[in-house]
């Protein structure tokens, strides 16, 4: 999107132009709110907003970090939007330079900045009406705020705000964090969900009064927005205590008004969803004009790693408002561009993220990696992260990377709820082995089915002594040690499984042939199912036995 209709979309009476030394046609990126150290995460193109910055000094220096990083524009108020030194230096720096009216708050300036730059859409669509619906979503929540007597804030179902009325100076500090945010703080929302707020929204349609769950906080009353059984969102009122039940009553019935917004927003963004999905399958398939669907993902230097996200959610509609609370907080953090390429594809939620936020040697991956974790409630979402993709064609190699590794974490092969492809490689080429030796019925090739139904008869340890004892080579000390028995006991099991079938274990083909479908067993693959699979002690990070299995 360029300047000129970033500005002319927002309108002259928050944002007039001061100086542009190149135009207004300059194509313009996310926007970032500038900190007072300058050290703000800041690329080309970005809007940068001089918060509270009135002084000349201090806005000359924001200026000078701007033209370094060759920012889009920097926005200020007055004084300093008007200080002739500061814009004599934003000519001379060739940095476009915007005065904020007065009377706009900077929350709502970002707010509004956002939702046109939303409407451009992945499919640069150029429609300009999420723009325009945000303008009407804010009006409304100034006349929902006249009828409850109350500062109000309009959100979706994934608690991300849309919009949201005046009387700031009634509210509290999560207010204020969710309105610079654009969502609910992870914090508060868990308290909200552990308070059973957002079960009640899907199941009521009446106001909803919730204390003050959060230290700081101040009460809120809750307002579901439905449409046809579905939940479209809801309406938060900021009260001082119990609201009398006839302005509460008047409260809820604004949701009808809401949810003709809400259904004529969803809709635009149903069809940009769908084009962005379509987009970002084409990218991670590899399939016939990637190059041009990334390239309108705005992909254009890497590396980068793709991440797939799968919830764990028994409930159909739980589910997918946690696939899509990960959608939209995977596409807004820390380090990603305003719309940075994030879908849900066949259940999974994959995003495209530059390779130095997430992998095995990101100094912040698992700080980042850790707030995806924590915004969906219990159980989190797993988490797999694929290989590098230095290329667009490599893409397709990182989410297969990511849907192997994401395999592996749903079946518990590997213990924990999330891992980078590069550090569990070798399980992954065993579960394809398994996987193979499945498709070739190798199970019940040989002596070892014979070993398996003894051990389900008798109660032996046939199988697990045997898989122990072809990984160490034939060591009785490592593999006793392994199997957490005297090495006598290895040896006397060895002798006991040679009574029941004899096996030439002098062969190597023979202990090859062995090993290879003992580990297709162990990582699930064989005929039988996981009941089969074979339990050993195991090293650090190695899958366990299953329940059944006797050591």
């Amino acid at each position: 999107m360029s300047l000129q209709r970033l500005l002319s979309s927002v309108g002259p009476a928050v944002l007039s132009g001061v100086c542009a030394p190149g135009g207004t046609a300059v194509p313009v990126g996310d926007v970032v709110i500038a900190e007072p150290d300058g050290g703000f995460d800041l690329r080309p193109g970005d809007v940068v907003l001089g918060v509270n910055l009135t002084d000349r000094a201090p806005a000359l220096r924001l200026l000078s970090w701007c033209a370094e990083r060759s920012a889009g524009a920097l926005l200020l108020k007055a004084p300093a939007a008007v200080d002739e030194t500061v814009v004599t230096a934003a000519s001379a720096a060739g940095i476009p330079l915007v005065q904020v009216e007065q009377q706009a708050g900077w929350a709502q300036v970002v707010s509004l900045l956002r939702a046109v730059l939303d409407s451009e859409g992945y499919a640069d669509s150029g429609s300009g009406t999420a723009g325009a619906e945000a303008g009407d979503l804010f009006g409304l929540a100034d006349a929902i705020a006249a009828v409850i007597d109350a500062p109000v804030t309009i959100e979706d179902r994934s608690s991300r705000v849309l919009a949201y009325s005046a009387r700031q100076e009634r509210g509290d500090e999560a207010r204020v964090a969710t309105i610079m945010g654009r969502h609910v703080p992870d914090e508060v929302n868990a308290r909200f969900r552990r308070y059973g707020v957002f079960h009640r929204i899907a199941q009521d349609t009446g106001p909803i009064y919730v204390p003050a769950v959060v230290e700081g906080t101040k009460p809120r009353l809750v307002v579901p927005v439905h449409a046809g059984g579905d939940v479209l969102g809801s309406i938060w009122a900021i009260v001082p205590g119990p609201v009398p039940p006839e302005r509460a009553a008047a409260f809820a019935d604004t949701a009808a008004t809401a949810a003709l917004h809400l259904l004529r927003r969803r809709a635009g963004a149903d069809v940009e969803r769908l084009v962005l999905t379509d987009l970002v399958a084409t990218v991670l398939h590899g399939q016939e004009g990637a190059a041009d669907a990334a390239r309108r993902l705005g992909l254009t230097t890497g590396p980068w790693r793709v991440i797939a996200v799968g919830v764990r959610c028994a409930d159909d509609e739980e589910a997918e408002r946690q696939r899509l609370t990960v959608w939209e907080r995977m596409s807004r953090f820390r380090g990603s561009r305003l719309r940075s390429p994030a879908a849900i594809v066949g259940g999974v939620v994959y995003g495209i993220v530059p390779a130095e936020r997430v992998g095995p040697d990101a100094d912040d991956g698992p700080g980042w990696v850790e707030t995806l974790r924590g915004i969906t409630g219990k159980p989190a979402p797993l988490i797999a992260i694929g290989g590098l993709a230095a290329s667009v064609p490599g893409l397709a190699r990182s989410r297969e990377q990511a849907d192997d590794t994401l395999d592996l974490l749903r079946t518990g092969l590997i213990s924990r709820e999330q891992a980078v492809h590069d550090e569990v490689w070798a399980t992954v080429v065993l579960r394809h082995v398994a996987r193979s030796a499945a498709a070739a019925r190798i199970a019940g090739v040989g002596p070892l089915q014979q070993l398996v139904d003894h051990d389900r008869g008798h109660g032996t340890n046939c199988v697990p002594t045997l898989y122990a004892w072809l990984q160490e080579r034939g060591d009785p000390r490592a593999a006793a040690a392994r199997l957490h028995i005297h090495p006598n006991t290895l040896r006397h099991r060895m002798r006991r499984l040679q009574e029941v079938v004899a096996v030439p274990l002098d062969d190597p083909e023979v202990r090859t042939a062995l090993l290879l479908q003992l580990t297709a067993r162990q990582y699930g693959g064989a005929e039988g199912g996981p009941d089969d699979a074979v339990g050993t002690s195991r090293a650090p990070g190695e899958p366990g036995p299953l329940p059944g299995m006797s050591l």
